[in-house]
């Protein structure tokens, strides 16, 4: 396993150093919905990350973001990629943003790598040995109420056309815990959750890429991931919540709540 968690480390930094080095610089920005945008530095940062992991493996399926690419059901082992979580935080120099690298075999999500390099944060897990930011070990909190957790949450991009934009799930959430935040990228408030600084998490319409590395994280950390209805949660599905566990059901009654 530690040779995958290498090449997955080490495109993640190298992409990473690409955001970095571009952070404070004019962007070329497009939009691929009203407020859906890419950057040209998320294709430039996807690009290094494809081109060490086929270096290296190149008989590997590889699901990204923005660059097409054609699925080996025969082949186990797929690399799940962001290379820019969190692009509208990076237009606007907010520096809450991630490279995301993760890596399944089988269908089982095994290896996660969250990275901000702005901030200088290496979020990693891999199963059954634990996750880490850097070189420390890190577990979820033990919060076991509602009413005292700290929250994260994202609204979708269709939020100002679709019924279905999370503002019905917040507006009863927020009056049941302590706080919540959103700040725009699932992978980092993930990893945060599994830093025991967010209590929960949930969100609506993600895409395999935002979650397939940082549930490795949470999951590693001692953290709760199921679909709204309690079930068992794989990255293809669209509605996450996520937990130190301890408030998982309460935050579950919430969002069912008619």
């Amino acid at each position: 396993m530690y040779k995958y968690f290498k090449i997955a480390k080490q495109s993640a930094l190298s992409a990473g150093k690409i955001l970095k080095d571009n952070f404070l610089k004019q962007k070329k920005i497009e939009y691929k919905g009203r407020i859906d945008i890419v950057t040209n530095v998320d294709r430039e940062a996807e690009q290094e990350i494809m081109r060490i992991i086929r270096k290296h493996f190149p008989e590997h399926n590889i699901l990204t973001e923005e660059t097409k690419t054609t699925i080996d059901k025969n082949i186990e082992y797929c690399w799940v990629i962001d290379p820019l979580d969190g692009t509208t935080n990076y237009a606007h120099r907010f520096p809450f943003v991630a490279v995301s690298v993760g890596l399944q075999i089988k269908g089982e999500s095994v290896i996660g790598i969250v990275y901000n390099p702005i901030l200088d944060e290496l979020f990693w897990g891999i199963k059954g040995e634990g996750s880490f930011v850097g070189n420390k070990k890190i577990c979820v909190s033990q919060t076991n109420k509602l009413s005292k957790a700290f929250l994260a949450t994202g609204f979708p991009y269709d939020v100002a056309v679709s019924k279905e934009n999370n503002l019905d799930h917040f507006a009863r959430m927020i009056m049941k815990c302590m706080a919540i935040r959103r700040a725009g990228s699932a992978a980092l408030d993930l990893c945060y959750l599994a830093n025991g600084i967010f209590d929960g998490f949930w969100e609506l319409k993600l895409h395999p890429w935002d979650t397939a590395a940082a549930m490795v994280i949470v999951q590693e950390a001692g953290g709760k991931i199921t679909k709204f209805d309690g079930t068992e949660f794989n990255i293809f599905d669209k509605k996450i919540i996520a937990s130190n566990g301890i408030i998982h059901q309460q935050m579950l009654s919430v969002l069912n709540e008619k």
